[in-house]
Formats: structure tokens, C-alpha cells, sequence
């Protein structure tokens, strides 16, 4: 990436992800992207979540790259929630749910704060996640236009914006009746049930009408997507939906072309590298299926135990990231049965499997050529990433946009195999464990797992197209491409506001 896109000075652009490893993520790698190509970033956060990517907060100031990390304090206090609760994987109860969203808009003057310093450049342009919607009257009150940052699928966005618009689900009495969605190009069914939580805010709880507020008022959507990926459906928010200017600028994570850049996203690695690459090398080619549920989800001890078993009559071999079995987290979610039945576990499979026990570097063990499937949530990163990397998918969606991630990984895209879970939990889920979420017992588990590893005319058709969108994934983001070109026109836009 060229470091001067335009003439102009370099434009400033101030970003405000979410506190949530799904959503800070891609905003970092979005705001190396555009320092890359010649803006100033601010990008803000807080101590706590600061501290979980130092690693790439450091290579980053290594690097030079004009990126400042701005340190708010986070309102706990004020909130009434516990002072370290700064992410959404340290919400330990449901009912701290509701105060932390209610604690963002209380960012708000520290952040005028900032902007106001001599010592800050005037800013020109601010990208919030959509979950920050008071940053409108910040771009009013600094007279400058404001993006919202999706860090969903196109797909997903657009589907219950329709959803929304026809009031569908108002006219769908059970929550287990499966419909199919209106106005798309192909047949696509849900469950109520679902999609629900993801249209409408639930118990009366309006924050999703907050989000759709914001971002009826902003002056454009980025989107961490490529066009070659979802056209229709890119096109169809943009001219249908929004009406808005639409910059799709990913996949974020191919950014990061060193191994070192891939291992220091997100938390640090529970596993060493040198031990895990050397796992790796000794695979061979797709043969290898990583097992990993995204930074949020937790499995009960009944399902591990399924999995487990699952994984290991299969005799595939796996990689498997158990952040239940994180002695981090113990105190939340571990118990001496767990632990003892994990280690028991890892002594019969140690020839054939790898457990990590914690945060693991997910995008350098897509992208290693021995990783033949990867059984995940339906997170948009994860898919991203899988897809990016040309890795089939086992699907287990839990909640969110999954369901339709879901849908679009096993029925538009057809890169999938669905594990069968058709609910969601009946509670939302968090750091202490998921409530209400029907089992998934190990033969339905080892079924997908070889279904999708499997030789057959059916998964090498399935290897076969999502190769081809890696390498559309590929060429997008290099020079020329369709989201370089889109972020050269997103840096001008900001530079078109600079004064």
C-alpha cells in the first residue's frame, strides 16, 4: 500500500470501535490501512483493552505509522458496573449487559476533550462502530462527517434491514417458524427465532433503534467486505437501503502479510508460536481441521465433552481452542471435572490433536497451508478470515448475525456445512456461560467434521469455490484492486472535508 494516495495533507481520521475483540480487530487493522495510504489516525480505547493488544500497539509505533491510541477512561463507575468490565468478554451477567452499552455515550466528553487539545490535529472525519451512535453530535459539533463502521457481512446487514422495513417478523406469531426471507435472489430460510434478537431490540430495550438512528444520520457505511464476495447484496444496501455512499475495504485481515502482524491481532497467543507452526509442518497438506468459537461464546461442560469425543472418533486431525479451559477464566467457567476430563483428552489425542487453552493466533493457522476446515461460530471475522485464507467451514452459529452468516456461508456461498443447530440461547451469551443451548451430540458433530474433510464430488466442490474467493479476497486488496481502490476513495473523501 502506497503511502500517499492524494496530494492533499494528510487527512485525519478519528475511529471508535466497539470494546469487543470482534470489533476492535478489524478497526485496528482498518486504521493501519489507512495510515498506510496517507491518513493521521486516532483510534480510541481504554486502558484495559489498550493493554490486550499492546503487542500490536508496539509494532505499530515500531513501525511509524502515524496511528495515536487514545486511552478514555472507561465510565464503570458511573454505569454501576464493575471498574474492570471495559470489554464485552469481561460482562460476566446478562444483567451487565444493558448498563455497559449505557456507559459508551458516557465517552462522549473525554472524547471532545481530546479533539479540542492544541496537540491534537483538527480531525476530518470519525468512523464509529454502529454500537456508538452518540458520535453524531460529536461530528456536529466539530463540523465534520461521520462513517459507520459494520464489521458484519453485507449479507446480514441488508437482510434484516428488509426485515425491518417489511415488518416481517411482526407478522410471525411463533418464534419457531421458519419463513423465508423477502426480496433476495435466492430461496433462504430462518427460524424467527434466530433473527429476531438481531432485528429488534428485545424486553423493550430500544438500542437497536439507537443504532439504526445513527446510522440514518451518517454521511456514509464502511463495510469490511469485498465486492466481488457479496455484489448483490452490496449493491442492493447501497441503492435500496442506505442510499449512502458504501466503501467496502476488506478483508481487513489479509493487512497483515507477516506472520508476526497475524500473530500479535487480538489478545496475546496462549500458545508459542515456534510450537504451534512446528505442529503445523508436520501435517500435511488440508489435512488439519481447526475447532474455535469466536472471543464471547462459551461451551458447557456437556458440550466440550461432545466435541471432544466427536474430534477424536473422527480421527481427523484437529486443532481446538478451548477458552473454557483457560485458567484465566477458571474462576468463571472451569471446574475441577472440566480440567481433569481435558487432560485426559489431550493424553489419548496428543498424536492426532492440538487443545489451546485460551486465545489463539486464528488468522496464521487459516492461513497455513496443512488447515484444510475450520468449524466456527459464523462471526464475520472468522468467516472472513477462513474465507480469505480459502478454508471450508462447519458452522455452529450462537447468536447475533450468525444465523444469517449462517445462511450465507452454507446457501450463497456454498463454502459449508452446517452442524444443525437451529436455536439460539435462550439467554444472551457471556464470559459465564451459555444458558438454554440444546446440545450438539458428538455424532452430528463428527458427521459435519467428516462430511467437510471428506473426498467426495461434494466437499471438492465446496474446497474448490471457497479457493476461488481467497483468491478474489486476494486481489481485491492488492494495488489495483476493488477495495484498494474504494479505501484510495474513502482517504480522498476525508481529505475533500480537510480545511
Amino acid at each position: 500500500m502506497k503511502d500517499s494516495f492524494n496530494a492533499n495533507p494528510r487527512p485525519h481520521f478519528v475511529i471508535v470501535p466497539l470494546m469487543a475483540q470482534g470489533h476492535m480487530i478489524p478497526a485496528v487493522d482498518m486504521a493501519r490501512l489507512l495510515a498506510d495510504g496517507g491518513a493521521t489516525i486516532s483510534f480510541i480505547t481504554t486502558p484495559i483493552n489498550a493493554a490486550r493488544i499492546r503487542p500490536i500497539i508496539d509494532r505499530i509505533h515500531n513501525s511509524s505509522l502515524p496511528i495515536r491510541f487514545i486511552e478514555l477512561r472507561f465510565p464503570s463507575a458511573e454505569a454501576g458496573i464493575p471498574e474492570d468490565c471495559e470489554n464485552f468478554d469481561l460482562i460476566t451477567s446478562e444483567n451487565l449487559l444493558k448498563p455497559f452499552v449505557e456507559a459508551l455515550p458516557l465517552l462522549c466528553p473525554q472524547l471532545e476533550s481530546y479533539l479540542q487539545q492544541s496537540s491534537t490535529p483538527k480531525p476530518d472525519c470519525i468512523i464509529a462502530d454502529n454500537w456508538h451512535y452518540w458520535t453524531v453530535e460529536v461530528a456536529r459539533k466539530f463540523g465534520i462527517p461521520r462513517l459507520v463502521f459494520h464489521g458484519q457481512s453485507c449479507f446480514s446487514i441488508y437482510c434484516s434491514t428488509v426485515l425491518r422495513r417489511r415488518k416481517t417478523l411482526d407478522e410471525i406469531e411463533d418464534d419457531f417458524q421458519v419463513f423465508e426471507l423477502p426480496e433476495m435472489p435466492e430461496k433462504i430460510e430462518v427460524m424467527k427465532a434466530q433473527v429476531r434478537r438481531w432485528v429488534d431490540s428485545p424486553d423493550g430495550y430500544n438500542i437497536r433503534q439507537m443504532f439504526y438512528a445513527g446510522e440514518a444520520a451518517a454521511d456514509g457505511i464502511v463495510i469490511n467486505t469485498f465486492d466481488e464476495l457479496e455484489p448483490w447484496y452490496i449493491d442492493s444496501y447501497r441503492k435500496k437501503a442506505i442510499g449512502k455512499k458504501v466503501w467496502t475495504i476488506g478483508p481487513l485481515s489479509l493487512y497483515n502479510k507477516h506472520v508476526e502482524d497475524r500473530a500479535s491481532r487480538g489478545k496475546p497467543s496462549s500458545i508459542d508460536g515456534g510450537v504451534l507452526l512446528q505442529w503445523l509442518n508436520g501435517k500435511t497438506s488440508n489435512s488439519v481441521i481447526l475447532v474455535s468459537f469466536g472471543s464471547i461464546s462459551r461451551n458447557p461442560f456437556p458440550q466440550i465433552i461432545e466435541i471432544g469425543y466427536a474430534l477424536e472418533a473422527s480421527k481427523i486431525p484437529f486443532i481446538w481452542v478451548v477458552k473454557e479451559a483457560d485458567s484465566a477464566a477458571a474462576a468463571a467457567v472451569v471446574d475441577i471435572e472440566t480440567d481433569k476430563w481435558m487432560s485426559e483428552f489431550e493424553e489419548r489425542t496428543r498424536l492426532t490433536g492440538l487443545v489451546i487453552r485460551g486465545w489463539a493466533p486464528q488468522s496464521v493457522i487459516l492461513s497455513h497451508e496443512a488447515v484444510g476446515g475450520f468449524m466456527t461460530h459464523c462471526g464475520w471475522n472468522s468467516t472472513l478470515e477462513a474465507i480469505a485464507a480459502g478454508v471450508p467451514m462447519v458452522t455452529w452459529p450462537r447468536f447475533g448475525d450468525q444465523f444469517l452468516n449462517e445462511r450465507m456461508v452454507v446457501d450463497v456461498l456454498k463454502v459449508g456445512v452446517a452442524v444443525g443447530v437451529k436455536l439460539p440461547p435462550t439467554k444472551v451469551v457471556m464470559a459465564a456461560g451459555e444458558k438454554g443451548l440444546r446440545v450438539v451430540r458428538r455424532e452430528e458433530v463428527e458427521e459435519a467434521v467428516r462430511k467437510l474433510m471428506g473426498r467426495g464430488e461434494e466437499a471438492e466442490e465446496r474446497r474448490k469455490r471457497v479457493r476461488e474467493f481467497g483468491v478474489m479476497a486476494t486481489k481485491a486488496m492488492e494495488d489495483g484492486g476493488s477495495s484498494f481502490h474504494n479505501l484510495k476513495d474513502l482517504i480522498n473523501f476525508a481529505a475533500s472535508h480537510s480545511t
